[in-house]
This record gives C-alpha cells, sequence and structure tokens, in this order.
C-alpha cells in the first residue's frame, strides 16, 4: 500500500511557473513508475507526465512537452512537476499516481494503482 499526497498548487497568472511535489509512504516507492494526471472540470482525466524507477526515463503528453518537468527523488520518497510558461488551460487539479509495474511508462489512467487526492492549479489569464 502506497499513500501519495501532492501539494505546490495555487493561483498563478499565465507565463508563471508552479512546481508541485507529491510525497509518497512507504519503502518501496522507488520500485514504482509515477505520474502525473490532471482534469478540468467536464472533462476526463489525462496523462501529463511520467517517469521511470530510476528517473532515467521520462514522457510528457504533447500539450506540456517543452514546458513540464517530471523528476523524482527516491531518497526523498518525492516525485516533482515543474511547470513552466503555464497557460489557462493547463488549470485543472493535478494527481499524481504510481504504477507498480516497473517496466512501462504508461498513458492510461487506469493503469495506476494508487492516488494522491489532487492539488488544485488555476492560471487566469
Amino acid at each position: 500500500q502506497v499513500q501519495l499526497v501532492e501539494s505546490g498548487g495555487g493561483l498563478v497568472q499565465a507565463g508563471g511557473s508552479l512546481a508541485l511535489s507529491c510525497a509518497a509512504s512507504g519503502r518501496t516507492f522507488s520500485g514504482y513508475v509515477m505520474g502525473w494526471f490532471r482534469q478540468a472540470p467536464g472533462k476526463e482525466r489525462e496523462f501529463v507526465a511520467a517517469i521511470s524507477t530510476r528517473g532515467s526515463s521520462t514522457k510528457y503528453a504533447d500539450s506540456v512537452k517543452g514546458r513540464f518537468t517530471i523528476s523524482r527523488d527516491n531518497d526523498k520518497n518525492t516525485v516533482y512537476l515543474q511547470m513552466n510558461s503555464l497557460k489557462p488551460e493547463d488549470t485543472a487539479v493535478y494527481y499524481c499516481a504510481a504504477d507498480t509495474n516497473r517496466y512501462f511508462l504508461r498513458l492510461a489512467w487506469n493503469e495506476y494503482d494508487y492516488w494522491g487526492q489532487g492539488t488544485q492549479v488555476t492560471v487566469s489569464s
């Protein structure tokens, strides 16, 4: 069992930056692929980014590529999402998720096994 707690959301103007963190409990964090997803009102949950167990591989949604960076610190049991050049369309609740699969960076939200409670990100125009 893994518990995930996100932090760092808030209100920012377009063009600004925010850094999200997700702290995980448990000793097996380094064995999980980690992902970030987001869900805007009235829309389905969508993939944002994923990172491999050791952080050597990453994958991004086209909509955030070049603006967002996912990273992890296995010693701190934490995964991060640095968000730059934010746009109003980035407004959503952002969730971190853990995938017990160790080998693939998966994009489908229903492939992930554990979820945080979410943190709101609002980008004003």
